[in-house]
């Protein structure tokens, strides 16, 4: 592969990438769960536009471009109004929910070394927390400590949390909601803990922190969460997601100015310009600030107040069906668009399959701790007209399923590997385990049921060692 000789006229570019795209998801079908959400053509087009206005500015250095700080500002101050924040918590714009939840271990990280000298940082993380905390400790060198969660609610046990805090605890992350089950940790008990052992508690928001307030002023029942908690030093929250802004756009919220100092990275020590950054990115373009600026300006409240309400309605009349399904069963009680279902009867990836076949996009989540193998769906306000087809494929689906044979991969992959370390896998067995997958080469199989059985039954540091594998072919 090599740069055309000769370039490409904007028809021959434009239509080569439409035939890039043949096999992409259609996420304005309503018929996808997760990965973009969809507020309309309306705010869709507003959205591009500005994007586009801003893309070639770069947020770099604020003494150039002045018109990217007011966007910035502005909507940082919007977030804190949203996350009842009080005229000292301040905030950061950011490229997602990843780079938010990293700067808030990073923060912790340094504020515990400058205030308290801890220099063996620990990190106190419900299993439902997100994937992007334990990625935070392993590009800062904090150290995850795991507490089990209630089996039943799969909310986080404030006991264990409270029995894990020790001298080298420099943050204590919550959830307002999980990700996986939809559910809000007990924040205020959480941050009663964090206040008595003078740590830093983060609430991972990213999901749904933009559209709880509005899941409140629907008349549902919500604990508190926000930064009117007592000890609620940090929230991340995604604007990319239910404030439907372009990605990437999200927020880091900080109590203070005085706690955000340990967030900005400065360099001088250098032959060229000073560096100062407040986020990861140092070069970074103007489009999805402006965007995200333009964006919740033209939806404005009242139009976030009735997507709020389209996307609850699809999730009440999807979880009234999962519910009315004898072989489903869902898994904990959900406060807003998330939730998951598994089964005891019939073998959840391949209903997955069976729906993908029927052209909906769900996900497979794999049995950790107290939650087993299950089926996650993130509901939408587009999901509305399709929620009364969803559930009959999802009936049909199961009917499908039930007549599918039993796989014997998770027995054939435990004794092949189970008592394997990821030191011990080699290039050869690496490719072994993804062709027994279906997953060899950059395809993969209509049917996925293996994959994900493989996965399931595979000890964790192996399940990790293989995605790294199968992603590293893949972008070869």
């Amino acid at each position: 592969m090599k740069i055309p000789e000769k370039g490409m006229s904007r028809d021959e570019v434009m239509a080569a990438m439409s035939r890039y795209a043949e096999k992409d998801t259609d996420w304005r079908s309503g018929r996808t769960f997760g990965y973009s959400y969809d507020a309309g053509r309306d705010a869709e087009k507003v959205t591009k536009e500005a994007y586009g206005r801003f893309l070639s500015e770069n947020a770099l250095d604020p003494r150039v471009y002045p018109s990217l700080v007011k966007f910035e500002t502005e909507v940082v101050g919007i977030c804190r109004t949203h996350l009842r924040g009080d005229d000292e918590v301040v905030g950061t714009f950011t490229s997602g929910g990843t780079e938010s939840c990293m700067l808030a271990v990073k923060t912790a990280r340094d504020w515990a070394k400058a205030e308290k000298g801890v220099t063996a940082p620990e990190m106190i993380l419900p299993i439902t927390a997100h994937a992007a905390f334990h990625k935070g400790a392993s590009y800062f060198g904090v150290k995850v400590v795991p507490v089990d969660v209630d089996p039943q609610t799969f909310e986080a046990d404030p006991a264990a949390v409270k029995a894990a805090v020790n001298e080298n605890t420099v943050l204590i992350v919550g959830s307002a909601p999980s990700y996986a089950h939809g559910v809000i940790d007990p924040i205020v008990e959480m941050g009663k803990i964090a206040l008595e052992h003078d740590v830093l508690l983060h609430v991972d928001a990213c999901i749904g922190g933009f559209m709880l307030p509005y899941v409140k002023r629907l008349g549902r029942e919500l604990p508190d969460w926000d930064f009117a908690v007592p000890g609620v030093t940090s929230i991340s929250m995604d604007l990319h997601k239910y404030a439907y802004c372009a990605k990437g756009a999200s927020v880091l919220m900080m109590k203070n100015k005085e706690l955000r100092q340990h967030q900005i990275f400065a360099c001088a020590a250098w032959t060229g310009y000073s560096v100062v950054n407040t986020t990861m990115q140092s070069t970074k373009s103007g489009g999805p600030m402006a965007a995200a600026w333009a964006t919740l300006h033209h939806i404005g409240d009242a139009g976030y107040l009735e997507l709020t309400r389209r996307a609850m309605d699809a999730t009440d009349r999807i979880a009234a069906g999962v519910e009315s399904i004898p072989e489903l069963r869902m898994l904990g009680t959900p406060v807003m668009t998330l939730l998951a279902f598994a089964s005891d009867e019939v073998d959840v990836f391949h209903v997955a399959d069976e729906m993908k076949l029927r052209g909906w996009l769900i996900g497979a989540q794999l049995e950790y701790g107290p939650s087993p193998t299950n089926l996650h769906l993130t509901v939408g306000p587009t999901n509305d007209e399709k929620a009364d087809a969803f559930v009959a494929d999802l009936r049909a689906s199961v009917e499908a399923a039930k007549a599918l044979p039993k796989s014997d991969l998770p027995a054939q992959i435990q004794a092949a590997f189970a008592n394997m370390s990821p030191e011990d896998i080699s290039p050869e067995t690496l490719k072994q385990m993804l062709a027994m997958a279906g997953a060899s080469g950059t395809e993969l199989p209509e049917r996925e049921s293996e994959i994900n059985h493989v996965l399931d039954a595979l000890p964790r540091a192996l399940n990790e060692k293989l995605l790294v594998g199968y992603l590293n072919e893949l972008f070869a």
